[in-house]
């Protein structure tokens, strides 16, 4: 059984487009028993999320999807400042809930230099309850990878693992695999799995439903970075199927390494956590002696 884990709804503004309906119908439709949400350093649609999973028969998994940058509070524009990479966060429990909502403030109230950053520090204090996937292309990782330094991709993988612990860091094995960088990234992160036996785990990334929504997807891009559809020197996802794929087929693309999708299942059954609805959590203030709220 497979389950998506890296999932983008339109709540990751100007960057993916599908509601939270649509994906949630996508899944039903593939006979999926469990969806992730891991909007761009937001937890806008988590409780629409799961309100309406719930509608669907689905098991909701709320997550995001951070930037990670070498010091959060450095904001000198130099280049080491602009570098920033993907990881992929999903929520165990109610601890890990409250940890995600903390690094993702904190992210976008202090850290926020073009994007919202967090960095190893502030990971390493909020790990606990988390699940963290290498993430996609943009991932430390894997961009390790392709830029040809293995043994400090290794390192970082370990790096990373040791931050949430043995059982908690994947290394996210991407369906792209006709594509140069990504047939790259796979190749050496399971060379590292092998070497550090740091566990392998599918995912696909999503930006749209259906592989035909390619192209409107691309001019959201183009609206966002006020860029033309001919510009040739933009930001474009148009080389890579960012589409929600079936189990069978994502299933088929990694039948040599059977463990990245039975892991996607694995995951989905530790990330056991509903947001409490119907109940107002409402800050408590000091009052004055003999006063009530």
């Amino acid at each position: 059984m497979f389950t998506h884990l890296h999932v983008h709804s339109h709540y990751s503004l100007l960057t993916a487009l599908p509601k939270i309906e649509e994906l949630l119908a996508q899944a039903k439709e593939f006979q999926m028993t469990a969806l992730a949400l891991t909007d761009t350093s937001a937890l806008y649609g988590a409780v629409e999320f799961q309100s309406k999973a719930k509608e669907y028969g689905i098991q909701p998994i709320i997550g995001a999807e951070i930037f990670v940058c070498k010091d959060l509070h450095s904001k000198n524009n130099t280049a080491e400042d602009r570098r920033r990479h993907h990881l992929v966060l999903l929520v165990k429990n109610e601890v890990g809930y409250k940890n995600l909502m903390k690094i993702i403030s904190i992210a976008q109230l202090d850290g926020f230099y073009y994007k919202a950053r967090a960095d190893k520090k502030l990971l390493r204090e909020y790990h606990e309850g988390l699940i963290a996937l290498s993430g996609s292309l943009q991932g430390e990782v894997p961009s390790e990878v392709i830029y040809g330094n293995y043994e400090r991709a290794k390192m970082v993988a370990l790096e990373y693992q040791d931050i949430f612990g043995t059982d908690n860091f994947y290394l996210e094995l991407g369906p792209n695999i006709t594509y140069e960088n990504q047939m790259l990234a796979n190749q050496g992160l399971i060379q590292i799995s092998r070497e550090t036996s740091i566990p392998l785990v599918a995912a696909s990334d999503v930006h749209y439903v259906k592989r035909e929504h390619a192209e409107v997807q691309d001019i959201l891009l183009c609206i966002r970075d006020n860029k033309k559809v001919t510009d040739t020197e933009r930001v474009s996802m148009m080389t890579l199927d960012l589409s929600l794929r079936s189990g069978e087929e994502m299933a088929e693309i990694f039948k040599d390494i059977p463990e990245a999708i039975t892991n996607t299942q694995k995951i989905a059954d530790l990330c056991d956590f509903k947001i409490k609805m119907g109940e107002n959590f409402l800050p408590e203030f000091p009052l004055p002696a003999h006063k009530t709220a």
